[in-house]
């Protein structure tokens, strides 16, 4: 069982959807809380119409986005505090319901968690990856897209 992930920082939506059917991802598990974007193609309701035009399922789980001051500590590089956050926050019962239904969805349909870092090493979907890896046995792949693409 594969659980991939995706960022899309410095690509454009048809690199990022290129890697997603290169390697078979049938569901999209955006895991911003805010599924909105100033990269064209990446807020919610136009990537939506685009996977699914291209056979991909999308499904938005606002719960297992980092909060606000995650993303401020993230940005800030305060990572200690940017990792204790997103950690806090996958603790509430509202993103534990979202990490069963993930994994839940994930073991009928290949799936990718989308979020915005190219890193996942600075990215909070590392933990939601590594949540689902240990619940539900999971292997998990990093995706990168082709910026040229």
């Amino acid at each position: 069982m594969i659980l991939h992930t995706i960022g899309y920082e410095g690509a454009g939506q048809g690199a990022v959807i290129a890697a997603l059917k290169a390697a078979g991802v049938r569901l999209l598990l955006d895991v911003r809380e805010l599924p909105s974007s100033r990269r064209a193609g990446f807020s919610k309701s136009p990537l939506r119409a685009s996977l699914e035009a291209e056979g991909i399922a999308y499904l938005h789980l606002k719960k297992l986005g980092t909060p606000k001051e995650g993303r401020l500590a993230n940005r800030a590089g305060r990572m200690d505090e940017f990792w204790s956050i997103v950690e806090e926050g996958l603790e509430r019962p509202e993103a534990q319901y979202e990490l069963a239904l993930a994994g839940s969805l994930a073991l009928d349909k290949l799936a990718c968690l989308l979020c915005f870092e190219a890193d996942h090493r600075q990215c909070h979907r590392l933990m939601v990856a590594d949540r689902l890896m240990r619940t539900h046995g999971f292997q998990i792949i990093h995706l990168s897209p082709d910026p040229g693409f």
